[in-house]
């Protein structure tokens, strides 16, 4: 992809992946457009960036989507990529019947429907520029169930099988299908978490995100750091030991439940 003449729509574009593609796509002179919920966190975002152009919109709100669509292709018609970035990813137990019924989909709102409906609304107008992308983030997770973050893994799986199948629906058009699928990364998603990751154990932001842009440069459809290549590899080899290896985490996390309760 020619990211330097490219107008880029980036989901979830004020932290974590997504502000350092903020910073990377910037770097490579990308026209560069980001959504987020929270209007303080966009404008702190433009304030770090003033080039960047921001429009408060939430992915797990059909309505705000809908307005999104409308809005930022009559301001930048020449929009030719969206990256679904925005997601949520809590531990829970499964167990605990504090969570009503709309709380315990929240993670299903933003990271599978969202992307599904963010695709949707955007293809038509994608379609018709004479090179485009869509790239959905997923998670090393959709290829390992992770037993702390069970909607969260769901979510990832779907986004994954979603993505293979619109590349392949989208194979005789102009549209490029991208998938970035990172593993374990230090960023603000897990500031909420009683059992925090060990930090030792994650990838900078920084490093996947460069992953990330050089994969897109190069139109390598599925983008992943070496990490996920292993995880792939042990999800065919030894599916059960893996996922008994990341249920660990679970363990802990409910004992530390337990003790705070």
């Amino acid at each position: 992809m020619d990211l330097k003449n490219s107008t880029i729509l980036i989901t979830g574009g004020t932290s974590g992946i997504g502000l350092e593609l903020v910073k990377q796509l910037t770097e490579e002179g990308a026209t560069i457009i980001i959504t987020g919920r929270n209007l303080e966190a966009l404008n702190k975002t433009q304030k770090l960036f003033p080039d960047v152009h921001t429009f408060q919109s939430d992915v797990s709100n059909p309505g705000d989507i809908k307005k999104l669509y409308k809005e930022v292709t009559q301001q930048f018609p020449q929009l030719n990529i969206i990256i679904n970035n925005a997601g949520a990813m809590r531990l829970i137990d499964l167990q605990d019947q504090s969570m009503d019924l709309e709380n315990i989909t929240r993670e299903i709102n933003t990271n599978l429907s969202g992307t599904i409906q963010m695709v949707h609304q955007f293809l038509p107008h994608l379609v018709k520029q004479k090179s485009a992308a869509i790239v959905n983030v997923s998670s090393g997770i959709a290829f390992m169930t992770y037993s702390s973050a069970p909607v969260y893994s769901a979510t990832k799986a779907g986004v994954r099988a979603y993505t293979l199948a619109l590349r392949m629906q989208l194979e005789a058009t102009n549209v490029k299908v991208f998938e970035v699928i990172p593993p374990g990364v230090n960023t603000n998603l897990q500031n909420e978490w009683k059992l925090q990751p060990n930090p030792s154990q994650m990838m900078d932001v920084d490093k996947m995100v460069r992953v990330a842009v050089d994969g897109l440069k190069n139109d390598t459809l599925e983008i992943k750091p070496f990490l996920i290549n292993v995880i792939k590899a042990m999800s065919r080899i030894a599916p059960g030991l893996i996922m008994k290896f990341g249920h660990r985490d679970f363990v802990k996390f409910k004992e530390k439940n337990t003790v705070n309760r």
